[in-house]
This record gives C-alpha cells, sequence and structure tokens, in this order.
C-alpha cells in the first residue's frame, strides 16, 4: 500500500525559500516516477516537477532556475526545493507517484499525498 505524506509547506514573503518534504513509504522508490503538482485556487493542478524511474528530472518552465527536485533513495523521500518565491507560486503542492514513466497529466498518478500549503505573499 503506497502512502505519500508532505511536509514542509508554510507561508513565506516574497523572494524566500521553502523545502517540500514527500515521505513515501509500500513500494520501491527506483521503479517510480515521483512528481510535485501544485494546485492555485480555481487553477487545475498543474506538473511543477518530477523524477523518472532513470533518474532524469524535468522542472515546469516557470519554476525553471528557482526549484529543484530531488530524492533521498535509501530514506525514501522527495524533495522540492523552492527559491526565489513569488506570489503566484502559492497554491497546494502534492506528492504524486507511478509506476510507469512519468506523464504531465495529474490523472496518469494514481498515488497521492494530501497536500502541504504553499503562501507567498
Amino acid at each position: 500500500h503506497v502512502q505519500l505524506v508532505e511536509s514542509g509547506g508554510g507561508s513565506v514573503q516574497a523572494g524566500g525559500s521553502l523545502r517540500l518534504s514527500c515521505s513515501a513509504s509500500g513500494y520501491t522508490h527506483d521503479r517510480y516516477c515521483m512528481a510535485w503538482f501544485r494546485q492555485a485556487p480555481g487553477k487545475e493542478r498543474e506538473g511543477i516537477a518530477a523524477i523518472d524511474i532513470d533518474g532524469s528530472t524535468t522542472h515546469a518552465e516557470s519554476v525553471k532556475g528557482r526549484f529543484t527536485i530531488s530524492k533521498d533513495t535509501a530514506a525514501n523521500t522527495l524533495y522540492l526545493q523552492m527559491t526565489s518565491l513569488k506570489p503566484e507560486d502559492t497554491g497546494m503542492y502534492y506528492c504524486a507517484a507511478r509506476a510507469q514513466r512519468c506523464q504531465q497529466d495529474p490523472d496518469e498518478y494514481n498515488h497521492w499525498g494530501q497536500g502541504t500549503q504553499v503562501t507567498v505573499s
């Protein structure tokens, strides 16, 4: 049974930094695509960053150069380091996993955490 638990969200001023964590259990990390999505009020859920089965990473254009996805396989934890935060980064951030190559469509992911709120003012 796959479980994902996010933490690390909070309220920060523009230009600040946060590091989100996603503690995972119930599966083998290196056989899953792991991704971060976010959802702002009134908007659709969007992919922010992902680590694929082969270890390659992708970041959305809106966060490139500011956010970095990484994982600690031994600790079964996924991270999202966020710097130079902007008000438009505000939203609920979700960790997601799928047992195949990464996809952009959130509907392709069948494992989700409960989310952690990030507010930038």
